[in-house]
C-alpha cells in the first residue's frame, strides 16, 4: 500500500471502538425493524445533512416532500432535498470502494444545482466561516492523484471500518475534491462504509446527531487540519457514532416494552388455554410475573374482548373468546 493517511490510534479511540462495538452487538436492529422507526431515522438522517449546509427544511417539509407534497421554500433548498433523497434511496446500490460511484452519487445529489455534477473540480478552492479561510484545498491539478491514492488505500486497508470511515471521511474533506457538495458527500460516503459493515447503519441517523453538534464537526476538522492528522476528528465521529446509538436504544425501549407485554399476554392465554381453572396466583409463578401484573394484563385481555370469567372468583373458570 503506498499511501497511508496520517492518524494516531489512542486510548481514546480504542475505547470509543470498544463501546460501540458492545451497543452494536446488543442491538438487533436491521431492516426488519419496525417501518416507522426506519422512516423516522431517514428524516432525521436527511434533515441533518441538509440543515448542516445551511437548509432551513425542517422534518415535517422533508416528510412532505417524501410523501410527494408541494412545500413552502426556495428552488435551491427543494433541489438540495430532491438531490439528497434520491442519494440516500440509492445506497444500498453503491460500491462504496469504487470511485466511479462516489462520481455516480455526486451527480445524483448535484444534478440540479451544479453544471459539473459528477465531476471533480476545475478550480482552486478554500473552505471559509465567520472567521475567515479556515482550509485551503490542495490545488485541482492535485485532486485525481489525491482521492486515486485515498481509494486504494480504502480498497486495501485491514482497518476497523468505524475508524476507516471516519479517516476516510477527514481525508475527503480535506481534499475537497467538489466544486460544491464536500459535506454532504463526505457524511454520506462514511455512513456508506458503515453501512457495509453492518446493514443497521443505513437506518442510524448519524448525520442528524453531527448537526446537533455541527460546532463541533467543524473545529474536529480544523484541529484535525492544525495537527496534520485525522486524530481528533476520528475521537469526534466515534463520540457522535456512539451517542447516536445512544438515543437510537431509548428509541427502541417502548417497542422492546410492547413486545414483551404481547408475548407476556399470549403466554398467559396459553396456560388458560391448557388450564381454564387456572388461579392468577398460579399464573404469576408460572409467567415469572408479579399478580399485580397478571391481573392488569388479564384487565386488558377482558378489554379487548379476548377473554372472560364465567362464574364466580373462586368457583368459576376462565373462557377464551374467539
Amino acid at each position: 500500500m503506498s499511501y497511508k493517511p496520517p492518524f494516531t490510534i489512542n486510548t481514546k479511540i480504542i475505547n470509543l471502538v470498544s463501546l460501540i462495538s458492545e451497543k452494536i452487538g446488543g442491538m438487533s436492529l436491521s431492516k426488519k425493524e419496525p417501518f416507522k422507526l426506519r422512516k423516522n431515522s431517514r428524516i432525521k438522517t436527511l434533515v441533518g445533512t441538509l440543515q448542516i449546509e445551511g437548509s432551513t427544511l425542517d422534518e415535517e417539509k422533508i416528510t412532505a416532500l417524501l410523501e410527494g407534497k408541494k412545500i413552502l421554500a426556495t428552488v435551491r433548498e427543494v433541489a438540495e432535498a430532491r438531490g439528497a433523497i434520491e442519494l440516500y434511496d440509492t445506497m444500498q446500490m453503491l460500491d462504496y470502494k469504487s470511485q466511479k460511484d462516489l462520481l455516480k452519487s455526486h451527480k445524483i445529489l448535484m444534478q440540479e444545482l451544479l453544471e459539473d455534477n459528477g465531476k471533480y473540480r476545475k478550480s482552486n478552492v478554500g473552505v471559509g466561516s465567520q472567521n475567515g479561510v479556515t482550509h485551503v484545498a490542495p490545488p485541482y491539478d492535485r485532486v485525481y492523484m489525491l482521492m486515486d491514492d485515498l481509494f486504494e488505500w480504502l480498497k486495501k486497508t485491514d482497518m476497523h471500518p468505524l475508524l476507516a470511515s471516519s479517516i476516510f471521511h477527514y481525508e475527503f474533506e480535506f481534499i475537497h475534491p467538489f466544486s460544491d457538495g464536500n459535506g454532504r458527500m463526505g457524511r454520506f460516503w462514511q455512513s456508506l462504509i458503515l453501512y457495509n459493515y453492518k446493514e443497521m447503519f443505513a437506518y442510524i441517523p448519524i448525520e442528524g446527531m453531527v448537526q446537533q453538534k455541527q460546532n463541533g464537526y467543524y473545529k474536529a476538522l480544523e484541529k484535525s487540519g492544525s495537527s496534520g492528522e485525522s486524530t481528533p476528528f476520528i475521537e469526534y465521529m466515534l463520540d457522535v457514532i456512539l451517542e447516536t446509538l445512544k438515543e437510537l436504544e431509548k428509541e427502541s425501549i417502548p417497542n422492546n416494552a410492547q413486545q414483551n407485554a404481547q408475548q407476556n399476554a399470549q403466554q398467559i392465554l396459553d396456560e388458560i388455554k391448557n388450564d381454564k381453572c387456572i388461579t392468577i396466583k398460579q399464573l404469576s409463578i408460572i409467567c415469572k410475573l408479579g399478580t399485580r401484573t397478571v391481573q392488569k394484563i388479564i384487565n386488558e385481555l377482558k378489554e379487548q374482548n379476548k377473554l372472560k370469567r364465567v362464574g364466580s372468583n373462586k368457583g368459576g373458570y376462565w373462557e377464551i373468546i374467539k
